[in-house]
């Protein structure tokens, strides 16, 4: 299923030392025709000049950000060329390019301006029980604290319309950012739907996700938001 004519969608993959896999992630979602930028995030492996080379528009960051600020330059960037539509994507090769087609579809049929992935509502491939606990707790706190009633609030793979990422400000550049996107959205009053989709897990995406140490930062930055609020 390719994009309707005129609809403008933007795939942007925020991308740190994503040499090994950058090629193929790129290529599943290009095929679809979709726009593709990748935010290359200071990597020091050839991520950028591989995406380049796969056709993908390439951003740089001169040093390492953190995914937020990745995912916020690509997002800008889409918006500043005109996209009706900007899904977020991973670029460890944990995310399946068909379901974009599914969120896409569902802003629509929703009449809403975030399609967010639940892969509790869909699958998760090869899932460690520690890494389920530690998405259930972080769903359970994000629940609380932004007042959505969402089943996987960790998922990079989300839709938005442009109304939707016009709302978009991420300040955290670490893995809080998931957590503060939820809370900018809930903020917005724009309506969110949850869409089933698959995240299929690796030994590489595993070694790079996130850890319970990782978790401990998150509190500690989110907190710091609220103060500053």
């Amino acid at each position: 299923m390719q994009p309707e004519p005129g609809t403008r969608i933007w795939i942007v993959i925020a991308a740190y030392n994503e040499a090994g896999v950058i090629a193929r992630v790129i290529a599943d979602v290009a095929r679809r025709g979709y726009q593709v930028v990748v935010v290359d995030d200071g990597s020091r492996d050839g991520t950028g000049e591989i995406a380049a080379r796969t056709g993908a528009i390439v951003v740089r960051h001169p040093v390492n950000l953190g995914q937020g600020a990745a995912q916020q330059t690509g997002i800008e960037y889409a918006l500043r060329e005109g996209a009706d539509t900007i899904v977020t994507f991973d670029a460890d090769g944990q995310h399946r390019s068909q379901d974009v087609v599914a969120l896409v579809a569902a802003l629509a049929q929703n009449e809403a301006d975030f399609a967010l992935g639940s892969r509790f509502l869909g699958a998760s491939i090869d899932l460690p029980p520690a890494r389920r606990l530690l998405l259930k707790a972080a769903t359970w706190f994000t629940r609380i604290s932004t007042g959505l009633r969402l089943t996987d609030t960790h998922n990079g793979l989300r839709a938005m319309t442009r109304r939707g990422a016009s709302a978009i400000r991420l300040r955290q550049n670490r893995m809080a950012h998931a957590s503060e996107i939820l809370d900018q959205i809930a903020r917005s009053g724009l309506r969110c739907v949850e869409v089933p989709v698959t995240i299929e897990y690796s030994a590489y995406s595993l070694a790079k996700g996130q850890k319970l140490s990782d978790s401990l930062s998150i509190l500690v930055d989110l907190s710091a938001q609220r103060l500053h609020r």
